[in-house]
């Protein structure tokens, strides 16, 4: 009997792992550099979905001096999908894509001060629309991906 479930568990737990995969498949989209150029120039790259895992960059320049950088990633976990954030190299944020409707990818974390939200928002052209907020019904700020 023991083996029958097992036997039964695995196609199940196989098709749930390719569940996930294709959810991070799904934001392949954001894939490629895109910047804002006004009196800075914010830049942000990613890398293709591979395996568990994207990567991504961003940095601010002022000026010739860069002011801010930070690493990113998406990544599968066993209960969901986190984006990750390390603003100037510091210790890891995690927050959990908590909606997705094929052009919108909402990313939450209640516990943390300040963003609680970071949203993806898919554009024609290849423009993405960020925005970091404090959960909704707050103010935030938007910021317009050019490629």
């Amino acid at each position: 009997m023991r083996k029958l479930w097992l036997v039964l568990l695995f196609p199940l737990t196989a098709h749930v792992s390719r569940l996930t995969a294709q959810t991070l498949k799904d934001l392949a989209w954001l894939t490629g550099s895109r910047s804002i150029k006004e009196s800075v120039l914010i830049e942000e790259r990613w890398m293709e979905p591979a395996s568990n895992l994207m990567l991504g960059v961003s940095r601010t320049v002022r000026g010739d001096k860069v002011v801010e950088f930070e690493y990113l990633r998406i990544e599968s976990r066993p209960d969901g999908l986190y984006y990750v954030a390390q603003p100037g190299g510091r210790p890891p944020t995690s927050f959990k894509l908590t909606k997705w409707d094929g052009t919108e990818a909402v990313f939450e974390n209640p516990e943390h001060d300040f963003p609680r939200r970071i949203i993806y928002r898919k554009q024609p052209d290849n423009v993405v629309v960020v925005r970091i907020d404090g959960g909704a019904g707050t103010k935030g700020e938007d910021f317009t991906f050019k490629p």
